[in-house]
């Protein structure tokens, strides 16, 4: 039995937080420093490597599929490669098994890799990336101002949930490296299914409410689908997202006042932001 099927709530409240680009400061240059340039030295793209990378950080970063799993995010770049710079041997295999596959992880990819030699490659591709995350200067991962104290307060009233679908190794280690571990119940990443799946099973333990703090669209439509609340984190005003989440959105949260006006307010101001 998995940690999050033998789970059991200790209070009636549960507060899911996403990682990368929502709690910790780490997307922008994940992507920017590891994501995108593996891609390119994986394939052999550099001869066009400007243009792709800027295009890599707009899908995973700057529009509506921020915080898109890498390996959806992969078959979308490789796509556009494939019809707009040079053929990417098996991209539709990639673009079919992203779009359908129950689990998208490393693991995952391993189980198809007699499909196609793309599988090889796309799992060439995420090892060097956590590599490279890993061997990233420790002082430029580190979390958004306020997470510390937002956490420690959210857990004086709720159970405290990561929602992640990053790889499970380096999202214990970031989170234990700045003393946030201790205000967490539940860690479920990557290997334990989408974040939607994550919610949903959360959603079957008996809480009278839910709320999931996200920066991304995708986080968005997992609260969604699961009739859970949702707190926006927003790009470029994380620390100031934060610091409302901790004045004054959770109080909404405890008190049942979130819902409605206030919660279509914060979802919208979000929209906005992603141009939406």
């Amino acid at each position: 039995m998995s940690a999050l099927e033998d789970f059991k709530r200790s209070k009636r409240l549960a507060v899911c937080v996403d990682s990368d680009g929502c709690a910790m400061d780490t997307m922008n240059i994940k992507h920017i420093r590891c994501f995108g340039p593996c891609m390119v030295t994986e394939w052999g793209l550099e001869q066009w490597r400007e243009a792709i990378l800027e295009r890599w950080n707009v899908i995973n970063l700057y529009s509506g599929t921020r915080g898109i799993n890498r390996f959806k995010g992969l078959a979308m770049a490789l796509g556009e490669i494939d019809s707009q710079y040079t053929p990417i041997d098996g991209v539709e295999a990639l673009i079919d098994w992203a779009g359908h596959a129950p689990e998208l992880s490393n693991d995952a990819v391993k189980k198809e890799l007699g499909r196609d030699p793309i599988f090889q490659k796309a799992l060439d591709w995420s090892v060097a990336v956590n590599k490279a995350i890993t061997a990233l200067p420790q002082e430029e991962v580190k979390p958004f101002a306020h997470v510390k104290e937002a956490l420690a307060a959210a857990h004086r009233v709720a159970d405290v949930v990561v929602v992640s679908s990053a790889n499970p190794e380096a999202v214990r280690d970031e989170w234990k490296r700045f003393g946030l571990i201790g205000d967490v119940d539940l860690l479920c990443t990557q290997e334990m299914g989408s974040k939607a799946y994550c919610i949903g099973r959360l959603t079957e333990k008996g809480y009278d409410a839910i709320l999931m703090c996200g920066d991304a669209p995708g986080d968005e439509q997992a609260a969604r689908e699961n009739h859970v609340l949702y707190y926006p984190i927003l790009v470029n005003r994380e620390d100031e997202s934060w610091r409302r989440f901790l004045d004054e959105a959770l109080g909404r949260f405890t008190e049942g006042t979130f819902a409605g006006a206030y919660q279509q307010a914060l979802i919208e101001a979000f929209n906005a932001n992603l141009g939406q």
